[in-house]
């Protein structure tokens, strides 16, 4: 079995180096290879990458290449992970948005709809090379952002063979294993919303309900993301809140301390990784690999320390960062897409969340409606869980996201620059026909390399 990584010279290699390096004797991989068309990254972090698997599975097949029908052809699995346009691109995306006092942020705010002006194209590319050059049954996994409406509008395009798939509430429920002591199966969640705009109606410790004694435990404001949203209001809601619907439920404190700071998270990544790039391009991969380690913990742990910690105010706990690469992989950066391999190659069922269309799973949806949620694999097949009740009030929020990921994506695939204000007019962060009208313009012009003929 092949898996190819589109992006493989990205910062992140090295943990879906180490996830498939863990898993490749239990679901029978053969062959992987990392391709990235920036060979200076590529270079570095996917030779690091290459010298963990040596580390681990010697005996691996496991190359880098920088031609992706290299990559793909025979893959039976592809993750995607890119990032047109670089940090440089995501920055400008940031500050066009928050120069007219809007959130920048490259998922759920105004930039997402920039970022995906960039990734769609892309992604559609990739899409057209696996259908002619992979394995006939491909599975494609995009963990490229904006994943919600890059999920979305893959779909409309007819690539019915790619998920979306996002660590976070996957994440947040391994936070509240910690807090409980136990194995991460251990607790499971019924969740339902958008990428980056979910709730969980359900959370389970061994098939037992623990929602009610889970909200009034103070250790999930203090040891978990929950930390970024105040009791109250997680206790009015009445369920768990993905960490990015801060930016909803807290948006001018976020604009106003991302302003205050004087830095946008693009610039915050920018310059962690132009440090850790400068320290790395000098050393000995193969020969010092353990200081290499040395460095790449001591920038990612500075990368993760920032994280939401301007927007919200608020910092992770400070504990020293430390990856190693022995420890048994916890399932985080391509847990995902190896649950679902594992389910389908084992024929056992599972439990994943997906970025999947909504099949009537959750109300007042469309059935083609690209949502995240709790899903039961069988036999390859994914079943999106039925949400009998879900909120009022994260309805109303859902469904105002998703106009704007229908429109968004109707705006994409037709180049329509009309589809394009509507989608950013009803968009609940932007909310206004003159600032959408204006950011479309300037975002077509940030990205004129990008958007030829668009009308």
């Amino acid at each position: 079995m092949k898996i190819a990584v589109i992006g493989g010279g990205g910062v992140r290699s090295m943990f879906l180096a180490k996830s498939l390096a863990q898993s490749a004797e239990e679901l029978g991989f053969d062959e992987i290879v990392f391709m990235d068309n920036d060979e200076k990254k590529l270079n570095t972090y996917g030779r690091m990458a290459a010298r963990l698997v040596k580390e681990l599975r010697p005996e691996l097949n496991f190359r880098l290449t920088s031609d992706a029908v290299d990559a793909v052809k025979n893959a039976d699995y592809i993750i995607t992970t890119i990032r047109m346009g670089g940090d440089a691109m995501r920055i400008q995306d940031e500050k066009i948005a928050l120069a007219k006092g809007l959130l920048g942020q490259e998922t759920t705010g105004a930039a997402g709809f920039s970022f995906a002006m960039r990734s769609v194209p892309a992604l559609a590319e990739y899409c057209e090379l696996a259908k002619k050059h992979a394995s006939k049954g491909v599975k494609v996994f995009n963990f490229t952002n904006p994943a919600g409406v890059v999920s979305q509008t893959l779909r409309d395009m007819g690539y019915d063979f790619t998920f979306g798939i996002c660590d976070a509430p996957s994440s947040l429920l391994h936070s509240f294993a910690k807090l409980y002591g136990v194995e991460q199966d251990a607790v499971t969640g019924d969740c339902y919303g958008l990428n980056h705009l979910s709730f969980f109606e359900s959370v389970k410790l061994n098939g037992k309900e623990i929602m009610p004694e889970l909200l009034k435990d103070e250790r999930i404001y203090t040891d978990t993301d929950m930390r970024f949203f105040q009791k109250d209001l997680v206790e009015h809601m009445g369920c768990i809140l993905n960490e990015y619907l801060y930016y909803f439920f807290y948006r001018e404190q976020a604009i106003e301390n991302i302003q205050n700071a004087h830095v946008t998270r693009g610039e915050v990544i920018q310059e962690v990784n132009r440090n850790m790039m400068e320290e790395l391009s000098q050393m000995d991969i193969e020969r010092d690999f353990a200081g290499c380690l040395k460095v790449f913990d001591k920038w990612y742990g500075k990368r993760e320390d920032a994280y939401m910690s301007n927007e919200t105010g608020i910092s992770r706990a400070k504990t020293p960062y430390h990856f190693d690469i022995y420890e048994k992989d916890a399932g985080g950066y391509a847990g995902v897409a190896l649950k679902y391999m594992r389910a389908k190659n084992t024929g056992k069922e599972s439990e994943m969340i997906l970025c999947v269309p909504n099949q009537g799973a959750i109300p007042g949806l469309l059935d083609t409606d690209v949502v995240e949620i709790t899903c039961t694999l069988r036999d390859g097949v994914y079943i999106p869980h039925k949400i009998r009740h879900p909120g009022e009030l994260p309805m109303e929020l859902i469904r105002r996201v998703k106009l704007y990921e229908r429109l968004a994506s109707e705006a994409l695939r037709s180049k329509n620059i009309s589809k394009a204000i509507d989608c950013l007019m009803v968009h609940p962060l932007v909310n206004s026909y003159s600032l959408a009208k204006q950011l479309v313009q300037e975002y077509l012009e940030a990205n004129r390399e990008y958007t030829k003929g668009w009308n």
